[in-house]
């Protein structure tokens, strides 16, 4: 069976984003040849789910390619109906029922890139099998917590982590069944 992965990047105080999704923040560990393993970790999905708000942030900074390269399949979640472009579908449905979906589907695994409330949907129902987590060096003080509150308690077993020479630190861990 496929597993969700979550590779995400995070401040130290726990935001994914300043307010205003803002995403500049993770400018701060830039490094040039350095992606912190994200094309290794690319290379092990063929499937992406995403928020429609860090789909768009996405969009417009970095540009359609990122995601829908022609090798995946993308499914954002949003409340308004869009019409499918290329391999990227604008789910409005269930998305637990999704997951169920995909992880029965035969194929690589599957991504979770946030933002924060599909993470904390899945969450609520037990649905990541992986958290791959950057630890920005940086306090933010405010903005879009990775975290939120009302989920369930959950035991992680511990894989590794890595350090960087930008500061950052990168923990791997899997879900405990």
């Amino acid at each position: 069976m496929r597993k969700i992965s979550l590779f995400i990047a995070t401040s130290l105080d726990g935001y994914i984003a300043k307010p205003n999704d803002d995403l500049s923040f993770l400018k701060l560990v830039e490094k040039e040849g350095e992606d912190y393993g994200y094309r290794e970790f690319t290379d092990t999905i063929d499937t992406l789910i995403i928020g429609r708000r860090t789909y768009d942030y996405v969009l417009k900074e970095i540009g359609p390619s990122h995601y829908d390269n022609g090798q995946r399949d993308v499914y954002v979640i949003t409340k308004n109906k869009r019409p499918q472009l290329g391999r990227t579908t604008f789910y409005t449905g269930s998305l637990t029922e999704l997951v169920d979906r995909l992880k029965s589907e035969s194929g690589k695994n599957i991504y979770c890139d946030g933002g924060a409330e599909v993470i904390n949907e899945l969450l609520k129902s037990d649905l990541i099998d992986e958290f791959i987590i950057s630890i920005v060096p940086v306090l933010l003080g405010n903005g879009i917590r990775l975290f939120q509150d009302g989920r369930p308690e959950q035991t992680l077993e511990f894989i590794t982590a890595k350090t960087f020479e930008t500061g950052l630190i990168q923990l791997h861990y899997k879900r405990k069944k």
